[in-house]
C-alpha cells in the first residue's frame, strides 16, 4: 500500500524552520585511530566537523554525547563472528595494512566498536525523546565494510549496524547514501531484506565498481535498493531531480519508520578523491529533502567520506543545520544537466508501477 502522505509530511514539517534539538554522537578514541602518515582518511576530519558545526553557530542546536562500545551481539546482526575475531587479534597485535587503503593501529578496535555504538546510543536516546535528529561524528567511517571482511577505510558498517537493530525491532528503515563512493557493504548486508530500504547516489565508475542501475535488490529484497551511478561531473540538479522523480514514490511506496543517512561529503566539488559538483548548499537542501521523509525522533546520520578538510567542514554544517530544522548555505546550490539520463533511467526502472 501508498504511504501514509510524504508530501503532506514534508510541507507540515518544514514551513517554519524551527531550532531543535541535534545529538552530536562523537568520542575521543576516534582520534587515535590511526590510517599511517598521508592518509586521507585522518583525525583532522573530525576536527574540520566540529570546526564547522561552530563556526555556522550551531552550537546552541547540538547536545554532544559519548557513545558505549557496541554489544557483540549487535555488530554480529551484520558481520560474522570470524571477522570480530580476525579484526580483534589482528589490532591488539600491534595492527598494520588490512588492505591497500585500510590500516589499524591497536587504538582502532576500540575506536571502531565505539563507531558502532554510535547509532545504537543515538537510538536509544531518540527513542527516550531527548532530541528531534543525531548526527554521528565517527571515525573509522562504516560503508565499504563488508558481513565478513573490512575495506576501503571501514571497519564495521556502522549505519548497517543501527539499521540492523532498528529492523530487529520490527522498523521499516531507510538508508540514503550520498556518498560519492557507492556504499557496496551496505548493500551487500541488506540486499536480500525487505525491511531495509538502501537509496545510494555515487560516482561511476569509481570504487569500488559497485551500484550499477540494475543492482536492485534480491529475493524478498527485489526493489529495496536504488542505486543512482551519477557519471564525472554530475552536480546538484540531478540529484534534486532523482529525490523528486525517484526516491519519493519509491519512498512512499516502502512507508519507512526510520530513516539513516550515509553522510559522505566525498561528492563536493573541492574533493581531492572524486569528481562530482556538490556543494555545501547541495547538502543542506539534500538532508532538509531527506529527513522530510520521517516524523521528528526518527532520524540520524552517519559521517562517512569527505577529504578536502574545508569542504568537509561547511559540508557537515549544513548537513547538522538542516537536521536541527534551520538553513545554513555556504555556498549557493550547484547547477548543470550532466546525471539527467541516469535519473531517467531509475526512473522508468523503479517507478513504472507506482
Amino acid at each position: 500500500m501508498p504511504g501514509n502522505g510524504l508530501a503532506a509530511r514534508r510541507r507540515g514539517q518544514y514551513r517554519y524552520l524551527r531550532i531543535v534539538t541535534v545529538l552530536l554522537e562523537t568520542h575521543e578514541a576516534y582520534l587515535r585511530h590511526d590510517n599511517g602518515p598521508g592518509h586521507p582518511e585522518r583525525p583532522a576530519r573530525l576536527q574540520a566537523v566540529f570546526r564547522g558545526i561552530e563556526r555556522a553557530g550551531l552550537t546552541e542546536a547540538v547536545v554532544a554525547v559519548s557513545p558505549e562500545a557496541a554489544p557483540r551481539e549487535a555488530i554480529e546482526r551484520v558481520h560474522s563472528a570470524e571477522h570480530l575475531d580476525r579484526l580483534e587479534l589482528f589490532c591488539r597485535s600491534g595492527g598494520g595494512d588490512i588492505d591497500g587503503e585500510t590500516s589499524v593501529v591497536p587504538e582502532s578496535w576500540d575506536a571502531a566498536l565505539l563507531a558502532a555504538g554510535a547509532g545504537l546510543d543515538a537510538i536509544a536516546r531518540l527513542d527516550r525523546g531527548e532530541a528531534d535528529a543525531a548526527f554521528c561524528a565517527v571515525r573509522p567511517p562504516g560503508h565499504h565494510a563488508m558481513p565478513t571482511y573490512p575495506m576501503g577505510f571501514c571497519l564495521f558498517n556502522n549505519v548497517a549496524v543501527a539499521a540492523a537493530a532498528l529492523a530487529a525491532r520490527g522498523e521499516r528503515v531507510l538508508i540514503v547514501d550520498y556518498d560519492a563512493h557507492h556504499g557496496n557493504g551496505t548493500q551487500a548486508t541488506f540486499y536480500a531484506d525487505p525491511r531495509v530500504l538502501f537509496v545510494s547516489f555515487h560516482q561511476w565508475p569509481l570504487y569500488p565498481g559497485t551500484g550499477r542501475l540494475d543492482e536492485t535488490g534480491l529475493d524478498r529484497g527485489f526493489g529495496t535498493t536504488v542505486n543512482l551511478p551519477f557519471p564525472a561531473g554530475t552536480a546538484g540538479t540531478a540529484y534534486r531531480q532523482a529525490l523528486d522523480q525517484v526516491v519519493d514514490p519509491v519512498v512512499e511506496h516502502f512507508d519507512p519508520t526510520w530513516v539513516l543517512v550515509s553522510a559522505g561529503f566525498d561528492a563536493h566539488r573541492a574533493d581531492p578523491l572524486t569528481h562530482l559538483q556538490l556543494t555545501a548548499g547541495d547538502y543542506a537542501d539534500l538532508t532538509t529533502h531527506i529527513m522530510g521523509y520521517v516524523p521528528a525522533g526518527r532520524r540520524l546520520a552517519f559521517l562517512e567520506g569527505g577529504y578536502d578538510l574545508d569542504a568537509l567542514a561547511s559540508s557537515a554544517a549544513a548537513t547538522v543545520a538542516a537536521l536541527a530544522g534551520t538553513v545554513h548555505r555556504p555556498e549557493a546550490a550547484s547547477s548543470g544537466d550532466t546525471g539527467r539520463s541516469v535519473v531517467e533511467a531509475a526512473r522508468l526502472l523503479h517507478t513504472d508501477d507506482y
